[in-house]
């Protein structure tokens, strides 16, 4: 089978979580990102990691994922939201919408990551009242997710793709 991990990265997170995986992926497995663009044509399973962005993937992630018909899929993403939260919960609903019906979703991964610096900055600059201003709360959630995406995160994605591979074989 042959295997594509593309992904599409701002600050490194999603890079970051795409090389762990590729560890475990067949030694023939094409790792790259989703600016390359690979004809997917060529692919019998595509991995496809994005970076959350409004609640959903990432403009360059959505452009491929576009490009992609007939195919088994495997989804990872992260996002500086907490991955248990709604609002992850709800993202990746809206990816696997943009994949299906044309193919099949048969893996999906979701981990935290490191806030755009400049996002956190505006948020700062925000008024009190304003929905997205930086409250108590959205710092440590800021603070929590600049740990992110760390070893344990890796391991997970990690074993949620070993499972796929196993559930083809």
């Amino acid at each position: 089978m042959k295997t594509l991990l593309t992904y599409s990265s701002k600050t490194g997170n999603t890079k970051k979580v795409a090389e762990g995986i590729h560890k475990i992926l067949p030694d023939d497995s094409t790792l790259a990102s989703v600016e390359e663009n690979l004809n997917p044509e060529q692919f019998d399973l595509i991995i496809i990691g994005f970076w959350v962005d409004k609640g959903t993937a990432d403009e360059k992630a959505i452009n491929y994922m576009k490009t992609i018909k007939g195919k088994k899929i495997g989804l990872f993403g992260t996002l500086g939201a907490y991955p248990d939260s709604e609002h992850a919960k709800q993202s990746m609903i809206r990816v696997k919408e943009l994949i299906e019906p044309q193919n099949e979703v048969l893996a999906e991964f979701l981990c935290q990551g490191k806030i755009d610096p400049n996002l956190t900055k505006k948020f700062e600059k925000l008024p009190p009242d304003h929905p997205h201003a930086m409250t108590e709360e959205r710092r440590k959630r800021h603070l929590e997710a600049s740990k992110h995406p760390n070893e344990d995160d890796i391991k997970e994605a990690q074993g949620i793709f070993k499972e796929l591979l196993s559930s083809l074989d």
